[in-house]
């Protein structure tokens, strides 16, 4: 009997093919809709994370500047920057530590191979490679001497090696002189690739040399602008940031009704925020196209109400030689069924489709997600269950004497 009402229902559908596409045109739309938006939502959560990770593992980042807060306004200015020092007391002072790198930034003009690139050069020392998860795609890293004296050595970034040396990826610029600013400096290292990094700037578009040689040859002062520390994997980090807020405080000379003037910034803690974002804008995104699945029920309900008027002498006729209600009510509703489950099937081939070519567009990763496909279709089939038993009940109840005098 199941399939025999399987049978009909399929007959009636493909006997009016183009209303019966318009019919599902809502589910399909719906269907599509909710599998893009929660795809492209859980690829925007995942890229966050890498990109946020790729800034380093466990890090926390100290930079000077008014705590904002408590009275205290933003800005920096006239609050002290940071000093060498601070990262050897940090790293002898505090336990859990896996890396501490001062760090310190300037942009400048590098001139090298008849060529010439306005990147940052950036100063720190071999910690930084720990603390910002770097690898070197080839060379080698500074050497004790080079520094303590500041020696004219640096390492590139992909960004900066192929702007200025051209060629394959880390095969170029290797034992090189590059100059930067006033002296030059050999290539020892070029640095892996990395790409975007979470606020859209390019990680690759950099020149590392030791913390003194830029101190000492670029800059001109002691200063360090920032301070990667890399905890380690088993380190409570609520415990350890309050503990180095403390030593800091300390080493400034704070008073306790001084404000800080630095900030602490947990890489963890701000991936956990965006990715929570993203995943409730994606949840959002999915509620308000899921509207379009309710719409296309609508759809799916008047048209049955209309299948039901214009085969009413079918339905008197298969009453009258001895049809049950419920055989004519399953009919009507396997009919609205198969037609909700034919526009989710739709829905989810297209939304297939679309996630794959926006994933690309967005820079994205794509991921399937099995779980909301099939909750898609379920829901889709669900639809036509809810919107298509009003129409099955209205003619399965029929009178069949009356049916079969309608015109």
């Amino acid at each position: 009997m199941w399939l025999n009402t399987l049978l009909l229902a399929l007959r009636s559908i493909r006997r009016n093919l183009l209303r019966s596409f318009l019919t599902i045109l809502g589910i399909v739309i719906g269907v599509s809709a909710v599998i893009t938006m929660v795809t492209l939502g859980n690829g925007a959560t995942l890229a966050v994370q890498t990109q946020i990770a790729g800034l380093g593992s466990n890090l926390l980042m100290v930079r000077p500047g008014q705590h904002q807060g408590h009275g205290g306004s933003g800005g920096g200015g006239g609050i002290p920057s940071f000093k060498e020092a601070d990262a050897q007391a940090i790293q002898a002072e505090l336990g859990g530590i896996a890396a501490v790198a001062p760090e310190g930034r300037t942009s400048v003009t590098v001139v090298g191979n008849g060529r010439n690139w306005i990147t940052t050069v950036t100063g720190s020392t071999n910690a930084w490679f720990t603390t910002g998860n770097w690898t070197l795609a080839a060379g080698r890293t500074f050497e004790e001497a080079e520094q303590l004296a500041g020696g004219a050595v640096c390492i590139l970034g992909e960004t900066v090696r192929r702007e200025i040396y051209g060629g394959a990826v880390g095969t170029n610029g290797l034992g090189e002189p590059l100059r930067i600013k006033q002296f030059s400096c050999e290539v020892i290292g070029i640095l892996a690739a990395k790409g975007q990094a979470a606020m859209g700037s390019d990680q690759d578009d950099t020149v590392l040399v030791p913390l003194h040689t830029l101190q000492r040859r670029v800059t001109g002062n002691q200063q360090v602008a920032t301070l990667l520390v890399s905890m380690q994997d088993d380190t409570d980090s609520t415990r350890l940031k309050a503990s180095l807020i403390q030593l800091l405080r300390e080493r400034r000379r704070l008073t306790e009704t001084d404000d800080d003037n630095f900030n602490v910034l947990d890489t963890q803690q701000l991936a956990e925020t965006l990715s929570g974002t993203t995943q409730i804008m994606t949840t959002l995104l999915g509620a308000v196209a899921a509207v379009s699945l309710l719409v296309g029920g609508i759809g799916i309900m008047n048209i049955m109400l209309v299948s039901v008027t214009e085969r009413t002498r079918e339905i008197g006729l298969r009453l009258a030689i001895g049809a049950l209600e419920r055989e004519v009510l399953l009919q009507f509703l396997i009919e609205a069924v198969v037609l909700a489950a034919l526009g989710g099937l739709i829905g989810i081939v297209i939304a297939t489709g679309a996630s794959i070519v926006l994933a690309g567009v967005m820079g994205v990763p794509y991921l399937f997600n099995p779980t909301i496909n099939l909750l898609s279709f379920l829901f889709s089939a669900g639809i036509g269950v809810l919107f298509g038993f009003f129409p099955a009940r209205r003619a399965a109840r029929m009178d069949p004497i009356e049916a079969l005098r309608h015109e």
